[in-house]
């Protein structure tokens, strides 16, 4: 457990413009910074990131919070691991005592799938650098391949004893469970169910996400055998999805920002033999096709991406619809073709980054040049060939967002092929609209819901989930002012002594709804009033943000948002003495607000009731029901009275 006054420390050092740019490059726009959301996919920033208030969010998906809460969602973690990572960030000290075995077991899958990858990394390490035969066999290896002890212990890199259990017996040693370690793929069971070390006998190179955290292992055998492949990794599973990983992105992302460019190669010594060279912003698509999950992670830190090809010509025909997707994110793609025979990990080993960089800045070219240059040498003089590779070309065109590019491109491809460039636009222009129309007739995805601030209003608006509670916009606007002034103390007059009387915002709202036998009919804004009469706080808002139960966090983050985070009536509040007698007067019509809404549907409900009396002949019932009807009329016109008394804008 961590304790208060630790929690305290991490959540007063977390700055959220810090916090976020680890994971997304932020440009300065008024007082506010904005980025790419890293939550869903788009072309255009709407990740607005608050300083002064120390939240972010997104006006696209809905998505954001304060630092923690953003760690929480962006990196799959609860509460107090999401303080952990922070606390981590800061250099803020958490101690906790030892995990026991049943500890261990009782964590979620998740967080014990986090754990084991941490473990067996740290014991691959171990193996390279303390055992005689990890330094043999793979120490050995990894410095004939030219890589530094910097560059091992940088990424992390490791090996696997040539034992059939010796991974497998530590982990159980140590209180991991034996399906753990098949579900990450660290370990396979025998025809007689027995554990096996998948790794067994190999170099290890680890994949990190873009927080740093191990999601997966790639080990490549150095005795080569018909029955083994030179290179296994780890499966899929809850933490690790291949689409959604690049090779190296933790160790570059920091150098793509600053250089904003990214340079794309294939494997794990490609990503290191140009770290080796100096080169940093590089990352590796781990020998697949990019996919729109990678993709949409460099896009977070730069628009320019640089694909190195090695010259093999299967290889580069089967990535080009990877780079077709770089063009339909309106990325800027270049390709370079390194000299034959060489690979990124030959090249960077035999020049330095000087070197490197001139060699790559003289011989990249756009995408759809050197597609064009690819699949003219292909075609050949043959018509037919020539044919297909223009509307291969037309193909690539069309995806690209920006009219002002695709019309270069356009122009450019025209005077290659010497054909009409208007021909050549139609064909582009007729790739685009059957593109949209497939997708007016596509089912969508459902999007996933999220909290959405109402502004304060006295009307329902015309649709309404049925689901809620008829008092629940009124709740609502108790529910803001709540929020952010629960804790303020309001002054009212006694009416039979006339002296003042002061009472905290919550307790108000509590003492009135309870004198009228009346309570928030929404459990959650229950939940929130009853939290916030026991909170020790004084800044209310600030508890409810950083509240263990993600539902509130975000419940609070959308009645806190800038938009509507004033209500209207609030003018001229900065003033503590103004501030109390504005809240004084305008609370009472608040609560009246929900009071009204509260008698109108027990009148609804008391008509229905009335109505089902009559039919069944229970005459005694109706005349129950039609003096409670009576009572109940009374009292909403005494409401009325009050609110049309008040001076008070209504919401």
């Amino acid at each position: 457990m961590i304790d208060e006054a630790t929690k305290q420390r991490i959540l007063d050092a977390a700055k959220i413009e810090e916090v976020v740019g680890d994971f997304v490059t932020l440009r300065r726009r008024g007082v506010n910074l904005i980025g790419l959301c890293p939550f869903h996919n788009e072309k255009t920033p709407s990740f607005t990131v608050s300083p002064a208030k120390n939240i972010c969010k997104c006006f696209g998906c809905g998505k954001g919070g304060t630092p923690v809460n953003f760690i929480m969602q962006h990196e799959h973690l609860d509460f107090p691991d999401a303080l952990r990572y922070l606390a981590k960030k800061y250099n803020i000290e958490i101690v906790e005592k030892e995990l026991t075995a049943e500890q261990m077991q009782a964590r979620t899958q998740r967080e014990s799938m986090m754990a084991l990858n941490e473990f067996a990394g740290r014991y691959f390490c171990t193996q390279l650098w303390k055992t005689e035969e990890g330094q043999s066999v793979g120490l050995s290896y990894f410095r004939e391949r030219g890589f530094s002890d910097a560059i091992l212990q940088k990424f992390q890199l490791g090996y696997s004893l040539n034992q059939y259990r010796a991974l497998s017996d530590e982990a159980i040693k140590s209180g991991f469970s034996a399906n753990l370690l098949t579900d990450l793929g660290l370990a396979t069971r025998n025809d007689r169910q027995q554990l096996t070390d998948r790794f067994r006998g190999r170099v290890i190179f680890p994949v990190h996400s873009l927080s740093g955290r191990i999601v997966a292992f790639g080990g490549r055998v150095l005795v080569q055998s018909d029955k083994s492949a030179k290179y296994v990794n780890s499966p899929e599973s809850e933490i690790y999805h291949k689409s959604n990983e690049l090779y190296g992105i933790y160790f570059a992302k920091d150098s793509i920002v600053r250089h904003d460019a990214v340079y794309l190669v294939e494997g794990y010594t490609d990503v290191l033999s140009m770290h080796e060279a100096g080169i940093e912003n590089v990352v590796a698509s781990s020998g697949t096709s990019l996919t729109q999950g990678q993709i949409r992670m460099i896009h977070r830190f730069t628009n320019n991406i640089t694909v190195l090809y090695d010259g093999d010509a299967a290889g580069i025909k089967a990535s080009l619809r990877g780079i077709d997707l770089l063009l339909e994110e309106g990325m800027n793609v270049k390709v370079v073709l390194l000299p034959d025979g060489e690979d990124p990990d030959s090249f960077a080993k035999s020049h330095n980054a000087n070197e490197l960089i001139d060699y790559i800045q003289q011989h990249q070219t756009d995408f759809i040049q050197f597609k064009s240059n690819l699949l003219l040498h292909e075609a050949g003089n043959d018509p037919i060939k020539r044919a297909t590779l223009i509307n291969d070309i037309v193909q690539s065109i069309a995806v690209i967002p920006d009219t002002i590019t695709r019309s270069v491109y356009v122009q450019d491809c025209a005077q290659r092929f010497s054909m009409r460039e208007n021909l050549l636009m139609e064909a582009v222009q007729k790739v685009r609209q059957d593109k949209t129309q497939q997708k007016l007739v596509t089912p969508q995805e459902t999007a996933t819901p999220v909290y959405v601030p109402i502004a304060p209003q006295t009307t329902a608006p015309q649709t309404v989930d049925a689901t809620l509670p008829y008092t629940y916009l009124q709740e609502q606007v108790i529910m803001r002012y709540l929020i952010n002034y629960g804790k303020h103390l309001l002054v009212f007059k006694d009416e039979e002594t006339g002296e003042d009387i002061s009472l905290s915002l919550s307790e108000y709202v509590d003492a009135v709804l309870e004198q009228d036998e009346m309570f928030l009919q929404y459990p959650l804004h229950g939940q929130l009033l009853q939290e916030t009469l026991a909170c020790q706080e004084e800044d209310v808002r600030h508890y409810f943000l950083n509240h263990p139960d993600i539902a509130i966090q975000n419940y609070t983050f959308s009645l806190v948002e800038d938009k509507y985070e004033r209500c209207r009536n609030e003018k001229d509040t900065s003033n503590a003495d103004q501030l109390t007698k504005h809240l004084s007067q305008v609370m009472p019509q608040v609560v009246l607000e929900f009071k009204m809404r509260m008698v109108k549907g027990w009148l609804k409900d008391l008509s229905g009731q009335i109505k089902q009396a009559q039919m069944a002949n229970d005459w005694n019932q109706v005349r129950e029901l039609l003096k409670r009807q009576v009572e109940l009329t009374d009292t909403q016109k005494i409401i009325a009275d009050s609110l049309k008394e008040s001076k008070i804008h209504r919401f």
